[in-house]
């Protein structure tokens, strides 16, 4: 089997190419096209065709990680939305929740929402919250607002209505009516796309959806027919957020789950590789050009949260566009490579501006002419300017010494390389803090943890990260700047259902379950058929649930096997472990309520991890020698060895400071810390304890 996993990220397109009989893999990485992503992977999938001498004709199945939808909604780039919701809830979006994310902010910045007030329309309905009507659907004020959002000239339309996770039939009725009057609208309906209660996540959850449903519709169309030219004509799956593959049928209609694709595939890299290195808890730490993303691995397993913020302010919860779909746990912060710094009020700034694929960093010479991250390694000495991606593309270090000359180090009376550093460290420390959101605050110990560091920038400023939130080790995968597309070839097909139902575990409420999870099987079958994909499917449960009068509730893994007498109260006591995991304590006496129940549906794709395993044999580029790069234990310059990854099977392993490069990446070294090659082609980095004066 040969599959081609490709990843389109905010400045470089990652393909790896694997051979799953001979365990061969081809990968690069080729600058992202903005404007059309498309034009990037036509010129991808050529280069990768070429390196492996196949035609596309030969490849078995193609796996696709995206960042159209999460860009459309940062960058308010979405379709021409509107939004049909009950009578008297026409400000649900612009309200949001009463809780302020910074509660002394007088000048509180809220999110934006995707559809303006005059693109929200009211129509005559009313369910209650055990689902009972109130008020019967009048279609005329259905009509009425069917004929005014076509006025509007909109092209896609968000239903939702109040309770309708209880009773979806109202909402359902407006669908079809919509599709009888109006067939060229797309529509959005938020007890499909999430049946959950808290009015204003599931309206927004929808709105999302119908926003860049016509953007992902025409992209993945687009997608399939340039490969079917090509002579594809097997299958393609596209990642979730939540970790899965789902034909691209499943991604148009339902576009709100590919919303985080590309970092959720690292995340599952990350896992294989924590896996075969001995390490069940890991802290993930993904650096590309645009952006960074840290998140966790526990158990083996990544942490799956059932809603996520998309844009938030500052990193706080609450600031962000809720979405109220399964997603890998993660935290995303503006600082990339291609971040722009710059001064403000005598400190130095990054981010969260990105200086993208065009016109790129300085250093690139394509026109840019603001400093940014990959300037200042450059600047650095970190960075070979003649060996960038594997030496496709020959930096200018001129050009960026004098972007951050003019920009940061002239205005603060700073050298170049002062400012370089700088700037390196601004970035470090931004991601600090999101890691530490990420760990400490949600009461994971870093020193019990491994850090996986991936992307193209993401081992350039891992071991320092790691040092400063007192993690022992790092480690840099092999493939590590294509982590992500690597990650989709460990991805397996996956179906999520979930509805909320307000439930007390006593009396066991055993029949309640056993139709709830009848009606979300149900509904997973339904999209199981839609999904292209064979094999076994294997079923998994899990709740949200909390102690009755709770405001939140914790994820609980439920009991397998059939749902019969009794089955309440195991879940229940599941529930008392998973508190007492997380806040450590737990009242078993106290009565449980569980709240959104969920459905898991996986189907096994046939693949082997893709790692490389170096013999005595191996012969690296030959890339050794040393280099001037900064390192203020060192008092600033100093000359540094330089080696490519494969040299270490020879070396056995290196004390730093070093640099270590691969065609994709370049790891760093500190003092004193230790880098060795791991049995599996993993760079090991057993980060020095920092000496105390």
């Amino acid at each position: 089997m040969i599959r081609l996993a490709f990843d389109i990220g905010g400045t470089f397109t990652d393909f790896v190419l694997h051979d799953d009989a001979t365990g061969r893999i081809w990968s690069l990485k080729v600058p992202s096209t903005a404007k059309d992503p498309a034009e990037a992977v036509a010129a991808g999938l050529k280069l990768a065709l070429a390196q492996a001498d196949i035609e596309l004709a030969a490849v078995d199945t193609v796996l696709h990680a995206t960042t159209v939808a999460t860009n459309a909604i940062i960058e308010r780039k979405g379709a021409p939305a509107a939004l049909i919701t009950t009578a008297g809830f026409r400000d649900i979006l612009i309200i949001g929740r009463q809780k302020r994310y910074e509660t002394y902010d007088l000048y509180l910045d809220k999110p934006a929402p995707l559809v303006k007030r005059r693109h929200i329309y009211e129509i005559e309905e009313r369910t209650g919250h055990d689902g009972q009507v109130i008020t019967p659907l009048n279609i005329a004020s259905v009509d009425r607002a069917i004929d005014a959002l076509r006025a509007d000239g909109r092209k896609s339309v968000a239903v939702s209505l109040l309770h309708a996770y209880a009773n979806p039939e109202h909402e359902r009725r407006i669908r079809d009516r919509i599709r009888e009057r109006a067939p060229e609208l797309l529509v959005t309906v938020s007890s499909d796309v999430s049946p959950k209660y808290r009015e204003y996540e599931r309206t927004n959850t929808a709105v999302v959806d119908a926003y860049v449903k016509p953007i992902v519709d025409h992209y993945i169309g687009r997608l399939e027919r340039k490969l079917a030219a090509r002579g594809f004509r097997h299958q393609l799956f596209v990642m979730q957020s939540s970790g899965g593959l789902v034909s691209p049928a499943v991604a148009r209609q339902y576009p709100i789950r590919i919303v985080e694709s590309g970092p959720a595939a690292g995340v599952l890299m990350c896992a294989e590789v924590g896996r075969t290195e001995g390490f069940e808890n890991v802290l993930t730490f993904d650096m590309g050009g645009t952006t960074a993303k840290v998140g966790a691995i526990e158990q083996g397993m990544p942490a799956i949260v059932p809603t996520f913020e998309i844009d938030p302010i500052r990193y706080k919860k609450g600031s962000g566009l809720p979405v109220n779909v399964p997603a890998v746990e993660l935290l995303e912060i503006g600082a990339g490579g291609g971040s722009i710094a710059r001064t403000d009020m005598g400190m130095i700034v990054v981010g969260p501006e990105s200086a993208g694929a065009d016109p790129g960093p300085a250093c690139y010479g394509y026109g840019g002419t603001q400093p940014t991250v990959t300037d200042a390694n450059v600047a650095l000495g970190y960075i070979a300017p003649d060996y960038f991606n594997g030496g496709a593309m020959v930096l200018d270090p001129k050009a960026a010494e004098t972007a951050i000359a003019t920009a940061v180090a002239a205005p603060l009376g700073l050298s170049v390389g002062e400012a370089a550093w700088g700037i390196h460290l601004v970035a470090t420390a931004n991601m600090e803090h999101a890691l530490r959101l990420v760990s400490v605050e949600r009461g994971r110990d870093p020193r019990g943890n491994a850090l996986v560091a991936f992307g193209g920038a993401g081992p350039l400023h891992a071991t320092r990260l790691a040092r400063s939130i007192g993690v022992p080790r790092v480690i840099v995968p092999f493939g590590a700047g294509v982590g992500s597309a690597i990650g989709l070839l460990q991805a397996d097909a996956r179906i999520d259902v979930s509805v909320t139902r307000v439930l007390r575990m006593i009396p066991s409420p055993d029949e309640a379950l056993a139709r709830l999870y009848a009606e979300l099987e149900a509904r997973a079958r339904r999209d199981l058929q839609h999904l292209g994909f064979e094999g076994e499917v294997r079923w998994s449960r899990y709740a949200y649930m909390r102690y009755s009068g709770q405001g939140f509730e914790v994820h609980v893994d439920l009991p397998e096997g059939k749902i019969g007498s009794g089955y309440g109260a195991k879940a229940a006591a599941a529930f008392h472990e998973s508190y007492a995991r997380r806040h450590k304590w737990s009242d078993p006496t106290a009565e449980v309520e569980g709240i959104d129940w969920a459905l898991v549906a996986t189907m096994a794709t046939a693949h082997r991890w893709p790692g490389f395993a170096p013999s005595s044999n191996t012969v690296g580029p030959g890339r050794r020698g040393f280099r001037r790069a900064w390192f203020p234990e060192a008092g600033g310059f100093a000359e540094t060895r330089v080696l490519d990854r494969l040299a270490l099977v020879r070396e056995g392993s290196i004390v730093g400071p070093a640099i270590i490069e691969d065609p994709d990446c370049t790891a760093l070294l500190l003092p004193n810390d230790v880098g060795r090659l791991s049995a599996q082609g993993n760079l090991i980095i057993e980060i020095a304890k920092p000496e105390i004066p």
